[in-house]
C-alpha cells in the first residue's frame, strides 16, 4: 500500500508531506484547489512522461518521492528481485526529480531507472481510475481488455496476438510466392544446391582452424624434432648441460654459506631455478615423445584444407564463415517450405493457423465463462445505483474473419428497462447512466485485481442522493480489503471514508499555493457541511453532516 507521499515545488504545491492509512481516504475542496494534484504526482512516480509546466514557477526542478510497504504482495517482490532492486526494511522507495527544461530523472530504491521500469512496477502497485474512465467504456478495444483482465486471460490473448500475427506472416510468404511462382521456385532450387555442396563438405563448426594448426605442424615436424632435441640435449643430455652447470655452482656455493650465511639467499634461488629447470625438461621430453614425421597425415590434411578453400572460393566466403552459412541457406528453405516448395509452405500456412484457431478457441470459452460471471456481478449491483429497470449484458459476437484478437469481438450491451431489447453501451446509455456502469466494473474488477492500492478520481460524477450514499458504502467496503483513494464532491462519499485529507488553495507573495491537510473529527463536520451547504453553513448543515459521518461509520 501507500504509506507517504512528499513533493516539493511541484506544480502549485511548495512543499507537502502526506502520511496514507489503510483503507478509503477521501479528498475533497472546493473546485480548483487542485485535487488532481495528488493524482498527477502519483502519475510521475508511477512511469508516466513529465514536462517542463510541472515545476512550480520560479524553481529549478520538482522533486516526488513516495514509500509503499509491498510485503504483502509477491508479484511486487518477485519484480524487485528481478530487476535487482530490491530495498530495506519491508519499504520501496520511489523518486522523480524534473528540471525547469521538463528533462526527468527516477530511482527505485535509490538506484537510477528507466521511465519503462518505473512504468512495469507501477503496474503491480497502483490502479487508477479517472473521471473520464467511463468514457473509454465506449471503446470496442477496452471493452475487450477489460473481459480480459476479469477472465485472467491477458497472457492467453498475448499469446492469440502472436499466433495470428505468425500465421499472416507466413500467410503473406505464401501469397507472395502464388504470385512469383517461377522465382519461389528458382530460390527453393538455387539454396537445395547449395546446401547440398555444402552438406557434402561436411566442414564442422571450429574446424577450420583446427585443420590449419594441425597443418602448420605437421608440415614443419622435422624442424620442429631437430629443435627440441637440440633443446634438451643444452637443458640436460649433453655432456655438457645446464642441469649439470647448475648442481656444480649449487654444490661450491654451498661449501662457501659456512663461512657467510649471506649466501643462503642466492642458493634459494637457485633452487627455485632447478626446480623450474626440471619442469621444462619433463615437459620437453613430453612433447617429443608425441613428435612424429607423418607425410601420410600431412596429404590428408592438405587436401582437406584444398577442398575447404576451393568452397569458400566458390561463395566467396572465408573458409570459417561456410558452417554458419550452411545453417543459414537451411533455416531459409525451411521458411519457403522446405523441399516441398509451395506444398510445404502450404502446410506451414495451415499449421500456423490451426495453432491460431487452438489458442483462439481456449480464449473464447475463457471469455464466455467470464461474461456470464461479469455481467450477473454488475448486475447485482446496479440497483443499488438506481438502475433497477436496467439491464447489462455481456455478447461476444463472432467475426466473419478472425482478428489479431481473437474469433469475436467484444460488446458490452444494455437495456434500459425489463421489456427492451438489448443494444450496445454507446448507443443507449446517458451520460450520467454510463458513468454509473462504469463504477460498477470498476468495483467488480477491483475486488479481484492484484494491485494493492486504487485510486478513483471523481468517478461520481453525475449522481447524487442515495445512489451517492450507496456509491460511498461501495468504496467503504472495497477499501476493506484494499486501500482506496477516492477524489470526490460528494458529501455522502465523503463520510464513508476512513480517512480524509482536505485540498486547499491561497496566495501570498511567491504566488498561489496549493496545500493538503488531514482532517481531524470536528474538521470533517465542518468541510462536509461545507459540501453540503456550500457558502452559508448553519448549525443544521453541521448537524446533518455530523449524522453522516456517524452513519458512515
Amino acid at each position: 500500500m501507500l504509506h507517504s507521499l512528499h513533493l516539493r515545488d511541484f506544480v502549485i504545491v511548495r512543499e507537502l508531506e502526506l502520511s496514507f492509512s489503510a483503507g478509503l481516504t477521501v479528498l475533497t475542496g472546493e473546485t480548483g484547489a487542485g485535487k488532481s494534484i495528488l493524482i498527477d504526482a502519483l502519475g510521475l512516480l508511477l512511469g508516466e512522461r513529465a514536462d517542463a509546466g510541472l515545476v512550480r514557477q520560479g524553481a529549478e526542478r520538482a522533486e516526488l518521492n513516495a514509500v509503499f510497504t509491498p510485503d504483502a504482495q509477491p508479484g511486487i517482490a518477485a519484480w524487485l528481485e528481478a530487476e535487482a532492486l530490491q530495498g530495506d526494511d519491508g519499504q520501496l522507495l520511489l523518486r522523480r526529480v524534473i528540471d525547469s527544461s521538463g528533462k526527468s530523472r527516477a530511482w527505485i530504491n535509490g538506484t537510477p531507472v528507466t521511465l519503462a521500469q518505473l512504468k512495469s512496477l507501477g503496474e503491480l502497485l497502483v490502479d487508477i481510475h479517472g473521471q473520464h474512465a467511463h468514457q473509454s467504456l465506449l471503446r470496442a478495444d477496452a471493452q475487450r481488455a477489460l473481459l480480459d483482465d476479469y477472465a485472467q486471460a491477458a497472457a492467453l490473448a498475448r499469446e492469440v496476438r502472436d499466433a495470428y500475427r505468425h500465421w499472416q506472416g507466413l500467410l503473406g510468404e505464401l501469397q507472395e510466392a502464388e504470385r512469383n511462382q517461377s522465382a519461389y521456385e528458382a530460390e527453393c532450387e538455387r539454396l537445395q544446391w547449395q546446401i547440398d555442396e555444402l552438406a557434402a563438405l561436411n566442414l564442422a563448426e571450429g574446424e577450420w582452424p583446427e585443420l590449419q594448426t594441425e597443418h602448420k605442424r605437421l608440415h614443419h615436424a622435422a624442424s620442429l624434432i631437430e629443435g627440441v632435441q637440440s633443446g634438451l640435449n643444452v637443458l640436460a643430455d649433453g655432456d655438457e648441460n645446464c642441469q649439470s652447470w647448475l648442481a656444480s655452482v649449487q654444490h661450491q656455493l654451498a661449501g662457501l654459506a659456512d663461512y657467510d650465511a649471506g649466501i643462503n639467499e642466492t642458493l634459494g634461488l637457485l633452487e627455485g631455478a632447478e626446480a623450474q629447470l626440471a619442469d621444462a625438461v619433463h615437459a620437453l621430453r613430453h612433447y617429443a615423445d608425441r613428435l612424429e614425421l607423418d607425410p601420410a597425415r600431412l596429404s590428408e590434411v592438405e587436401a582437406r584444407l584444398d577442398a575447404v578453400f576451393r568452397m569458400a572460393r566458390k561463395f566467396r566466403l572465408p573458409p570459417e564463415d561456410l558452417p554458419r552459412q550452411l545453417q543459414d541457406w537451411q533455416a531459409r528453405l525451411s521458411e519457403l517450405g522446405g523441399t516441398g516448395g509451395l506444398e510445404g509452405l502450404q502446410a506451414r500456412v495451415a499449421a500456423a493457423e490451426n495453432a491460431f484457431r487452438d489458442c483462439a478457441t481456449q480464449l473464447s470459452q475463457q471469455r464466455a465463462a467470464a461474461a456470464i460471471a461479469l455481467e450477473t456481478a454488475v448486475n447485482a449491483q446496479l440497483p443499488e445505483l438506481a438502475l433497477g429497470s436496467s439491464r447489462f449484458a455481456i455478447t461476444l459476437l463472432p467475426l466473419d474473419t478472425p482478428a489479431v484478437y481473437g474469433l469475436e469481438q467484444v460488446e458490452l450491451q444494455v437495456a434500459n428497462h425489463p421489456s427492451a431489447p438489448l443494444r450496445a453501451l454507446a448507443k443507449v446509455a446517458s451520460g450520467g447512466e454510463l458513468s454509473r456502469i462504469s463504477l460498477a466494473l470498476q468495483v467488480v474488477t477491483s475486488r479481484l485485481a492484484a494491485v494493492p492500492t486504487l485510486i478513483f478520481d471523481e468517478v461520481d460524477v453525475g449522481i447524487g442522493g442515495k445512489v451517492a450514499e450507496i456509491v460511498g458504502r461501495r468504496l467503504r467496503e472495497l477499501g476493506e480489503a484494499r486501500q482506496v483513494l477516492c477524489i470526490t464532491h460528494l458529501p455522502q462519499v465523503a463520510a464513508c471514508g476512513h480517512q480524509h485529507l482536505q485540498v486547499s488553495k491561497t496566495s501570498d507573495a511567491g504566488g498561489v499555493v496549493s496545500a493538503i491537510t488531514e482532517l481531524k473529527q470536528a474538521e470533517r463536520i465542518d468541510e462536509i457541511a461545507r459540501m453540503l451547504g456550500g457558502v452559508t453553513i448553519t448549525e443544521t448543515t453541521r448537524q446533518h453532516a455530523e449524522e453522516m459521518l456517524g452513519i458512515a461509520g
